[in-house]
């Protein structure tokens, strides 16, 4: 067994976009950096991504404004403007930096960067690589970058929970490729473990996507906000394959048509994702159906333009230009998650998040298609600078400003206390991650109502009494995780008892101005 590390000055919980791009500027700024990840750094959820990059790099007809005013229409009110405004003003400039390391994205013949537009889009602003293979591309440029630089990576390596003394975080404990469990000590951790997509049975997102920065982070007291707003994408491929193979934004972007059960169109293609999965949801249980269409058959040049989700078609045994693709909506991209600043700093002194762990206020109710790369390599970014300056706590921006009361932009806050059960250690944890999941789709899904989320918390709070604890045993690990998780997304879609963004309760059809509030949770506190 080797020796874990010496005591470093950040450990970087994760390898997509926001801790890869954290870890590689950490390393030009002299810190010494350590990149924990339970696969391989190229494993991360960020090479399933396949849009693109949503930033304003040339001029008219765009502008930074404009992308900000999308930005904020798709979050449904819940946005921090100011967040979103550090967003698209700096997102430009992280789009450069990732080009000079090495990234390659599509260019038109003259040479120019190829846009493109994409649902809730109000101008062609997406940068792609491979047609839709820019998680791809990404993750490849961020791997030979971090691999270049001084970082310790730690690949293999189960990050089970926070160290936490004295108020403040010290650095995490892990579990080894040989099973043993480390402490890995520094002045900061980063949190930029991704999502939780794998709380639900039909996800886009791959079975790592379990939850455990959200679920670490609970642990340790750290508030997390917005974690009612799960976005599913309304097109993934309805097949039995898992992941659910993702059938682009761009493909609607470029014309491709939605179509019912009986053939006929019901809904803009170029709205945001909430508005399309509801539609859908609502049109497939109104028929009795599990899936409609996505008509692709008007495509120019189908196989050119989306090499990557022709070949994924192909193995199917669909042809895109004659075959209607059977889609339904699936779990994609967890809107909240842990309470930042604009710096990326959390509640918990010494702990930062970044990328889709956190609750930077960017993403509102419902993520704009694309932001989300943009999001990882902006607080990224501003996580490491932040620590190279010697900060330590939170201040009062961001969505933070709420804590203290409304924020200057009409957003309140409701304190939340989560209450968890004593957890047992019995079961099969692969029967529980499933029951979880099958509870979670047909009780807290697209669409949801008190009686359903009711379901949902007695069956979380069941399973995790059983067998919901942590443990050094990754399989059980990940599935408490999940267990912590669903307990908080459901209690936060009790309480919001309106529909807005991504949470749609059908025995509350309508927003609620009085609940234009932020929702944050802590475990066992007021």
């Amino acid at each position: 067994m080797s020796p874990a590390p010496q005591h470093l000055d950040l450990v970087v919980v994760g390898s997509g976009v926001a801790g890869l791009s954290a870890a590689v500027r950490a390393a030009d700024h002299g810190l010494r950096v350590g990149v924990v990840t339970k696969g391989r750094l190229e494993q991360a959820t960020t090479r399933w991504a396949q849009g693109g990059i949503a930033a304003v790099l040339r001029g008219d007809p765009d502008s930074t404004d404009l992308h900000l005013a999308d930005t904020l229409a798709a979050g449904d009110g819940l946005c921090d403007e100011t967040a979103v405004r550090v967003l698209v003003d700096e997102g430009p400039g992280r789009v450069l930096d990732l080009i000079a390391r090495g990234a390659v994205f599509d260019r038109d013949d003259a040479g120019d960067l190829d846009l493109t537009v994409e649902g809730g889009h109000s101008a062609a602003r997406v940068v792609h690589a491979g047609g839709v293979a820019t998680g791809m591309e990404i993750e490849r440029a961020l791997v030979e970058a971090v691999g270049s630089t001084a970082a310790v990576l730690l690949e293999q390596w189960f990050a089970v929970d926070l160290l936490v003394e004295g108020g403040e975080c010290v650095g995490v404990v892990a579990v080894d490729g040989g099973g043993e469990s480390r402490s890995l000590t520094a002045d900061n951790v980063l949190l930029a473990a991704g999502g939780s997509g794998q709380l639900y049975a039909v996800t886009t997102n791959p079975t790592e996507a379990t939850g455990d920065g959200l679920a670490m982070a609970l642990r340790a007291g750290a508030a997390v906000a917005d974690v009612e707003f799960m976005q599913f994408h309304p097109t993934a491929l309805h097949h039995p394959r898992m992941p659910r193979p993702l059938l682009s934004e761009a493909l609607r972007g470029h014309g491709a048509l939605l179509r019912d059960h009986d053939g006929e169109r019901f809904v803009d293609e170029l709205t945001p994702r909430d508005v399309v999965s509801l539609a859908m949801a609502r049109r497939m249980h109104e028929a009795g159906v599990k899936h409609l269409w996505l008509d692709a058959t008007g495509l120019e040049g189908f196989r050119t333009r989306f090499p990557t989700v022709s070949a994924q078609l192909a193995e199917v045994g669909l042809d895109p230009t004659t075959d209607w693709l059977p889609i339904a909506p699936a779990a994609h991209y967890h809107c909240g998650g842990v309470l930042t600043d604009l710096d990326g700093a959390t509640t918990l002194p010494g702990l930062w998040a970044a990328g889709e762990v956190a609750c930077t206020g960017v993403h509102g109710a419902n993520r704009l298609a694309s932001n989300s790369l943009l999001d990882g390599m902006v607080f990224g970014a501003r996580v490491v600078e932040a620590v190279a300056a010697g900060r330590r706590a939170a201040g009062a921006t961001g969505p933070m400003r709420s804590l203290t009361g409304t924020s200057p932009d009409g957003i309140g806050v409701r304190r939340l206390a989560l209450t968890v059960p004593e957890p047992g250690v019995d079961g099969d944890p692969s029967a529980g991650r499933e029951e979880l999941q099958q509870a979670m789709t047909r009780c807290a899904g697209v669409l949801r109502s008190g009686e359903s989320l009711a379901e949902a918390s007695a069956t979380v709070a069941g399973l995790s009494g059983r067998f919901g604890g942590a443990s050094t045993d990754p399989d059980r690990a990940e599935v408490a995780n999940l267990f912590l998780v669903a307990a908080a997304l459901v209690a936060a879609a009790v309480e919001r008892t309106e529909s807005r963004g991504a949470h749609t309760r059908d025995d509350h059809p309508t927003s609620d101005g009085d609940q234009r509030q932020r929702l944050v949770l802590t475990v066992g506190t007021g």
